[in-house]
This record gives structure tokens, C-alpha cells and sequence, in this order.
């Protein structure tokens, strides 16, 4: 790993199977589909999405290997950070395409503004900006 170039971090996301539809995180993150491999009833197998260059995965839980989705686990084991210009505009987009709040905007003394959502299928989201 001498050629740190080369690296970069794309978080797999586990979903419940039988899931067609993933357009919250395009309304609400401006995601793009850069790949998708369905299932014969044209469920997610696997999608490869992009946030302005980030690339992260969602993929159908598999009970035999322990992949499970957050609703499967009772709760998601990972917060997903998002760096953003506004807070406040991408939480709420996230809010009208279908996220829960967790917690609002706010800012914080250690120099971050950040606020917590959750999204359809049970994964943690903070979006922030240094302020």
C-alpha cells in the first residue's frame, strides 16, 4: 500500500431483500446510479452509487453469511458521515424524500454543524460541514 493514490473508502450498505426502489438517495443526496444487479423479480442484488465522487454500495442481506440489513439487527451497527456546503438543505431534502429526523441541525462547539437522520432502510446519516 505504498501508493495512497490508489485508495479510497465505499461503504457497503445492507438492505432487507426484495427492495426495487433506492430513489431516496438520489431525491435526497443527488446520488447517482453508477451500477445495478437485480434479482429475477428485479429486486436489488447489489447498486453501486455515487455522491458528488463517493462511491458506496447497497446490497441484499444474506442471512447465511450474516449480512444483515439494519431492520434484521434491530439497529444499524454505523453512522454514515456526509460532508456537505449546507446542512440544512440537504437534511431537508432527505426529510421530504423520506428520512427520519434523528436529530436537527445544530452547531457545535468543536466547529462542526451537524444533524442526524435516518433513511428508509434503517441506515444513520450525519450531514456536516466544518463551520
Amino acid at each position: 500500500m505504498n501508493d495512497n493514490k490508489n485508495i479510497s473508502f465505499a461503504p457497503l450498505l445492507y438492505i432487507k431483500s426484495g427492495v426495487q426502489d433506492i430513489s431516496f438517495y438520489e431525491k435526497a443526496f443527488d446520488a447517482v446510479e453508477v451500477y445495478r444487479r437485480t434479482n429475477g423479480d428485479k429486486s436489488i442484488h447489489v447498486a453501486e452509487l455515487s455522491i458528488h465522487g463517493a462511491l458506496f454500495h447497497l446490497h441484499e442481506e444474506s442471512t447465511r453469511k450474516r449480512l444483515l440489513s439494519p431492520e434484521a439487527n434491530n439497529s444499524s451497527t454505523v453512522v454514515i458521515g456526509l460532508f456537505v456546503p449546507d446542512v440544512d438543505v440537504v437534511m431537508n431534502k432527505a426529510l421530504a424524500a423520506g428520512a427520519e429526523l434523528i436529530n436537527p441541525a445544530t452547531d457545535y462547539d468543536y466547529g462542526y454543524r451537524q444533524g442526524e437522520l435516518k433513511d428508509p432502510f434503517g441506515h444513520y446519516w450525519t450531514i456536516q460541514k466544518k463551520i
